[in-house]
């Protein structure tokens, strides 16, 4: 895709990876209206000369009206890039958790469908764009630690594949954006997660070609990505759940 020239609207683009693309892009030369909750940072980034435009992608209404609020900043939209996504621990062993489970289907995966489903009928009509969906290494090698966080980007991933092929032959896209772990809010604890700047700057890379790539593999999400193939899959699951040992009363034992 030709980044320098594109109409865009990052959703849950108030933080994060969201918020480094959305610069990114605006630094490009595209047009940009970054969507999302918090609404001092809304009005940080009106300032920077952001359009900008609030959304709670777990209220129907709410997405309505923020397509409406874009499509209004931005008539030729096109591209969507569905970012909203919230992760946290959760221990199985304890009913508790359910609430947490409940919320993370309702933002990472419901609210990406939401997003897309507000969005799809004026791509289809402009016939041409390009609907980027994210979901996770995570969704290729669980961290067991963060199990509906896991199973909605796997999700997301299947939902992408199945919306790729319901639009082809429309002009209409479906990117997947893979992250790994990235030193953003929700990643700074890993000692492995990437510079967030250097992240940005290989996704911008591999959202650059022609044609866009199905899916955007940084190469750190790349062990993720190919673990069954590669035959690591087991040996990495089993290290990544020595991080259960975290959780109350599991001291010492990750089992």
């Amino acid at each position: 895709m030709d980044i320098t020239t594109r109409s865009v609207a990052v959703i849950g683009g108030t933080s994060g990876i969201g918020l480094e693309l959305a610069r990114r892009f605006r630094d490009a030369g595209s047009g940009v209206v970054v969507g999302g909750r918090r609404a001092d940072v809304l009005d940080q980034l009106a300032a920077e000369g952001f359009g900008t435009v609030s959304i709670d992608v777990t209220d129907d209404d709410s997405v309505t009206t923020a397509r409406d609020t874009v499509l209004d900043l931005l008539p030729d939209l096109d591209a969507v890039i569905t970012m909203s996504g919230i992760g946290v621990a959760e221990d199985l062993r304890d009913p508790a958790h359910f609430a947490d489970a409940a919320r993370t289907v309702d933002v990472n995966l419901l609210g990406t469908i939401r997003v897309v489903d507000a969005f799809t009928p004026h791509l289809l009509r402009q016939g041409s764009g390009t609907i980027v969906t994210v979901s996770s290494g995570i969704g290729f090698l669980p961290f067991p630690l963060m199990a509906t966080y896991a199973a909605t980007k796997a999700a997301v991933h299947a939902y992408s594949e199945a919306l790729r092929a319901q639009l082809a032959g429309t002009g209409v896209d479906v990117a997947e954006l893979v992250p790994p772990a990235v030193n953003t809010t929700m990643g700074a604890s890993n000692t492995n997660a990437l510079h967030l700047g250097d992240f940005g700057a290989e996704v911008m890379a591999l959202l650059a070609q022609e044609p866009t790539p199905h899916e955007l593999l940084v190469q750190g999400v790349l062990m993720h990505r190919w673990a069954e193939r590669d035959g690591t899959y087991d040996d990495l699951v089993t290290q990544r759940s020595r991080a259960l040992a975290t959780l109350p009363g599991r001291s010492g034992s990750a089992a």
